[in-house]
């Protein structure tokens, strides 16, 4: 490619961006980072050049992060083995000690460290914080047998969400990124799904953008096709037919729960592909796949 076709094209896709970071300013977008994006030095540098990005040009990213990867790692050292059921993961009071060692200590600040390294204000924080998320022990219905319900040990139901911690990080132009630990009313902890913490955040703050991250280009058919937008009725019928199962589940639950709650839009994109999150914010294509409420 020539010098001047290259300038071009830079200049064709700032002018794309124009138009979005317009229609996106002052606006709060929910960011939920797990996958490869977290693991791969690379992938990790292009998400915290993302996140600054777009705050510097006047939007509100709120990150919610995962570690699943980062836990595993550590309870394989404790001669432990991670179980999930239905995609959510099993943790007893043990796991719980390393869940609440590597989420709130290790990725949360690494992943701070790492936003203001490239010029952005990240605070972590933790559903302790402020007692910022509340929770109460989940019971998991047991899909196999309606009507029973499957203990899974100090796993959360969020019970609520007090945004105006959120708010006053945003109006000082900080940037939130949050491990998902709740805290129970005798001050108890819960590991809960990122993603169930991302969607409900994202609804409690009235979000324009509601974006998970992944290790797959989206949601995929039995084929292994990109399904690019989705309905509540089109997602019922995946759910019925098997063809979204273990992680994806709360992954596409939560999504669809902060469609249906006013969530302006939630996208489910590649976190493996670089700069995926300027890509579905700043342009025409956008990347992955849409859930719409309709």
């Amino acid at each position: 490619m020539s010098s001047s076709t290259n300038t071009a094209r830079k200049a064709q896709i700032l002018s794309e961006a124009l138009p979005y970071i317009k229609r996106f300013f002052d606006k709060t977008i929910v960011i939920k980072y797990g996958g490869n994006a977290m693991t791969d030095p690379q992938l990790k540098d292009s998400f915290a050049r993302d996140v600054v990005l777009l705050k510097l040009v006047g939007m509100n990213p709120v990150i919610v992060h995962g570690g699943g990867p980062q836990i595993n790692e550590w309870l394989d050292r404790l001669g432990k083995k991670g179980e999930f059921i239905q995609g959510m993961r099993v943790t007893d009071e043990e796991t719980m000690d390393v869940v609440e060692m590597v989420l709130g200590g290790q990725v949360n600040k690494e992943i701070v460290n790492l936003i203001n390294r490239h010029g952005g204000k990240a605070v972590g924080l933790t559903g302790q914080d402020g007692n910022f998320i509340r929770a109460q022990k989940l019971m998991m219905e047991n899909k196999e047998a309606p009507g029973e319900f499957i203990d899974i040990g100090q796993v959360g139901d969020i019970t609520y969400i007090n945004p105006s911690i959120i708010e006053f990080l945003d109006s000082g132009d900080f940037i939130p990124v949050i491990a998902p630990i709740g805290v129970g009313p005798d001050g108890e902890t819960y590991n809960i799904n990122a993603d169930v913490v991302a969607g409900k955040l994202a609804e409690i703050l009235n979000a324009e953008k509601l974006i998970l991250l992944t290790n797959t280009p989206g949601v995929l058919d039995k084929k292994g096709n990109l399904l690019t937008g989705l309905s509540a009725k089109e997602i019922d019928a995946l759910f019925e037919d098997g063809t979204l199962s273990g992680g994806m589940l709360p992954k596409i639950s939560s999504a669809l729960d902060a469609s249906r709650s006013g969530v302006k839009s939630v996208h489910i994109i590649d976190g493996r592909v670089e700069h995926a999150l300027l890509l579905e914010v700043l342009t025409d294509e956008g990347v992955g796949t849409m859930i719409r409420a309709k």
